[in-house]
């Protein structure tokens, strides 16, 4: 193709050279030459002419779009339907319940049982209350087989006074609360008591608990978030007395866009029992004891995204002094918690690693057991460290779960054990817990091993139902870790059957326990001879309670306690009410 367009090229060339030869001299030979091409013509890109894929449109004016107009030819049809006149369909709107500030309760069942309560609260201004709230419970016994008074009664009354500013609120608190109790748990199944030895016994026991306090919350930013106060005192009939003071502010510090969260505890407990049974009965000597801890617990808390995590520590140091003898200790504990989102709030994992300095007081054993002795050690408990792992979600909109493992290490535990002393008869000095009815405290060491679970289910709004359950392996250097159960297992239900009828039903489950109890008791002295460890049987009590509204004021119940008539034994010797039943009625008012 190249030697032919050369020789293409050069015919050309010479065709034309002829012509112009010929036009100015046509009779002029000029003869002829050969003219060779040295290069081949090679074309380049800047010779081709890119053709652009959009037009440009040179028209100065573009034809406008055409207006079209649609027509419907419509033509009458037949038809027998009449339509109905339209009606708005009517909303029923839910009667708004109306509020009482007040309220008072009367039961009345069997054993005697008496329980009454009466509150009481009144706006005195748009910032301003006052509250008071009298309450009152009391039974005369009757229990089968004890051979001692068994009725107790608790009576309080608790006012309040509070206001409620726009950067801050706080209230202060005034109460007293009078309880009975007897020591009716003697050991009758070893030793004969006589008739006369049993009237010579005052088994009764009362307590005395007056109480002031009040708190303090901020609304604002600023550093102080609030404070706490509360001051207590408490004796029985045997010239026990014992005093508390309890204050825990808190701070919060920003620090580079994170907030460090400052709480301080200041725990005082002092108090003295003039029956000291640890020095011997020759001895007057009253035991007393006071204990101050004072603690640091400085905290931050970091969120990122679907994770959590609070990092803090417990510093405290605690000055206490025990029948004379100086105990000054400090003690440092990690207080760590995260969480962590796995499936949003269906699924939340959790750990963390918690440890603390507990005060102990007589007013807090005597919550625990009423039956106690008035001569008792009293001391802090340093709990470590409390270790646990846990899972807590949503199976369902309305079914929460919770599962959690741990792990706690504790020195200085108090124990409630069985009081085995058994004083002779012939002493006059004698008291209503001296005759084996009564407990002390031991402290030793515990490490306790514990699983939990909990289910709670709202079906509707008028049902509802949880369970839980809890399983304890303990170890000790005592020889049984003395009244803690292995089992613990509680359920409720509730439900509103109709507007004016509701009812619930709860049941609780407690598994054995161990205690130190005499099997038979020497005469010539006041101890046991031959005391051994007992298994305490494990028990469950089922109650119910339903009620009627009459009104919207008016309210009527029945409650009944111990359905399944267990005649179990909480502590040693002392075996419970059986079947228990109350009829009564709830009145609201306004003043």
């Amino acid at each position: 193709m190249n030697i032919k367009k050369e020789y293409k090229i050069a015919l050309i060339i010479a065709l034309a050279s002829f012509h112009g030869m010929y036009a100015q001299k046509d009779d002029e030979n000029i003869g002829t030459e050969v003219i060779n091409v040295v290069k081949p013509y090679t074309p380049t890109i800047s010779d081709a002419f890119k053709v652009k894929e959009t037009p440009v449109i040179e028209d100065e004016e573009n034809t406008e779009k055409e207006n079209i107009e649609y027509n419907i030819f419509s033509f009458p049809v037949a038809s027998t339907f009449t339509p109905a006149k339209g009606k708005a369909a009517g909303v029923e709107r839910a009667k708004r319940e109306k509020l009482f500030n007040n309220y008072a309760l009367l039961g009345v069942g069997n054993y005697g049982t008496v329980n009454a309560e009466l509150f009481i609260t009144e706006n005195l201004d748009r910032n301003s209350y006052v509250g008071g709230m009298l309450r009152h419970l009391s039974s005369q016994g009757g229990i089968d087989d004890v051979a001692l008074d068994d009725k107790y009664y608790t009576t309080g009354l608790d006012l309040t006074y509070g206001s409620r500013q726009r950067s801050y609120s706080w209230n202060a608190d005034l109460g007293y609360q009078n309880q009975a109790y007897n020591w009716y748990g003697l050991p009758i199944s070893i030793v004969n008591f006589t008739d006369e030895q049993i009237s010579g016994i005052d088994e009764q026991q009362t307590y005395h608990t007056i109480n002031a306090g009040g708190n303090i919350l901020m609304k604002d930013d600023g550093i102080f978030e609030g404070a706490s106060l509360q001051f207590k005192r408490f004796w029985d009939a045997f010239d026990a007395a014992e005093n508390r003071f309890i204050a825990k502010p808190s701070f919060d510090v920003s620090v580079l866009s994170e907030k460090i969260k400052l709480d301080f505890i200041f725990d005082y407990v002092g108090g003295e029992f003039d029956n000291n049974q640890y020095v011997g009965a020759t001895d007057n000597t009253a035991l007393d004891y006071n204990y101050f801890n004072a603690g640091f617990q400085p905290s931050i808390l970091f969120q990122r995204d679907e994770f959590s995590v609070n990092i803090g520590a417990g510093l405290f140091y605690s000055m206490g002094k025990l029948m004379g003898e100086s105990d000054n200790k400090f003690y440092i504990y990690p207080q760590v918690k995260a969480s962590y989102k796995v499936v949003g709030d269906l699924m939340v994992a959790y750990a963390g690693a918690e440890g603390t300095l507990q005060q102990n007081s007589y007013e807090q054993f005597v919550g625990q057991n009423p039956f106690v002795g008035s001569s008792l050690i009293v001391a802090p408990t340093d709990q470590q460290y409390d270790i646990y792992v846990g899972l807590k979600g949503k199976l369902a909109d309305n079914v929460a779960y919770n599962v959690r493992g741990s792990y706690m290490n504790e020195d200085n535990r108090a124990f409630i054990r069985h009081n085995n002393s058994l004083i002779d008869f012939d002493s006059a000095d004698g008291k209503g817990y001296d005759y084996g009815n009564s407990f002390n405290i031991l402290y030793d060491k515990l490490r306790t091993i514990s699983f939990f679970g909990e289910l709670k289910a709202d079906f509707s709004e008028k049902v509802s139902a949880g369970i839980s359950g809890s399983y304890f392996s303990y170890d000790t250097d005592l020889q049984e870790a003395w009244n803690l159960p292995e089992m613990k297992f509680s359920a409720n239900f509730d439900v509103d059957i109709t507007e004016k009828w509701y009812a619930g039903a709860n049941l609780f489950f407690v598994g054995e326990r161990k205690d130190y109890v005499a099997t038979s008791y020497d005469a010539d002295i006041d101890f046991p001879s031959a005391p051994l460890i007992v298994t305490l049987d494990s028990y469950f009590d089922i109650n119910a309670n339903v009620g009627y509204k009459y009104n919207e004021r008016l309210s009527g119940f029945l409650r009944l306690n111990n359905i399944a008539n267990q005649d179990y034994q909480r502590w040693v010797n002392y075996p419970v009410q059986g079947f228990q039943f109350m009829l009564g009625a709830t009145y609201k008012f306004n003043l």
